[in-house]
């Protein structure tokens, strides 16, 4: 079936749902993406190369590399690193206030792929039940011998199903990929702050 034989059969729903689909993957593509050059840094090496400058006193370095990583642990490092001589506590604050705010640059936009994956199945089955209406309204116009016309009836509401479906499911998918990716983000910065905190204190007591 043709792009343009959906379009015709499944009417204004099937286009509502391709207008989802777009946005859908619109956004996915933009988030992995963003997640991918977020994760291009390992944590591991990062955390070396800023521990060996911060136990040389080399401030202005760390915070270099740091700005070179562009990575959300990075920026939540670099918090810290600003503020180095204060309390535990106040470093503590300033660091997870970082992480508030690369978690929430993480979550943007997924709240959508989220709300399109359980609706667009919804949607489906709407233009499904308007189609299979339709058709018996053809058969109560055309009398007893419409069961050809019912038949072909059922056949076009069930695009929609389909349509739906194949909107859901990706959208469903991409939703929950974006979910782990975020978990193993902020598990990365808190790792790093608290390993950049033990750091700087003990900076401090020396």
């Amino acid at each position: 079936m043709s792009l343009w034989q959906m379009l015709h059969l499944g009417g204004g729903t099937v286009i509502a749902l391709m207008f989802l689909s777009v946005l859908s993957l619109a956004v996915i593509i933009e988030r992995v993406i963003l997640y991918y050059q977020s994760a291009r840094v390992r944590r591991e090496i990062f955390m070396m190369d800023l521990a060996d400058q911060i136990r040389r006193g080399n401030a202005i370095r760390a915070r270099e590399i740091c700005q070179a990583a562009r990575t959300p642990f990075a920026s939540v490092a670099e918090a810290g690193i600003i503020l180095k001589g204060n309390s535990s506590s106040i470093l503590d604050n300033a660091m997870e206030r970082q992480i508030t705010i690369e978690t929430i640059k993480l979550e943007r936009r997924i709240a959508i792929i989220g709300t399109i994956g359980s609706t667009s199945v919804y949607i489906g089955l709407f233009g499904t039940v308007l189609g299979i209406i339709r058709a018996f309204q053809d058969i109560a116009q055309q009398g007893a011998g419409g069961m050809a016309v019912v038949i072909n009836g059922i056949a076009e509401a069930l695009v929609c199903t389909a349509a739906g479906l194949c909107v859901a499911v990706p959208a469903v998918m991409a939703y929950n990929y974006c979910q782990s990716r975020i978990e193993r983000f902020v598990m990365d910065m808190d790792l790093v702050a608290s390993e950049t905190r033990d750091l700087l204190m003990a900076g401090t007591k020396e």
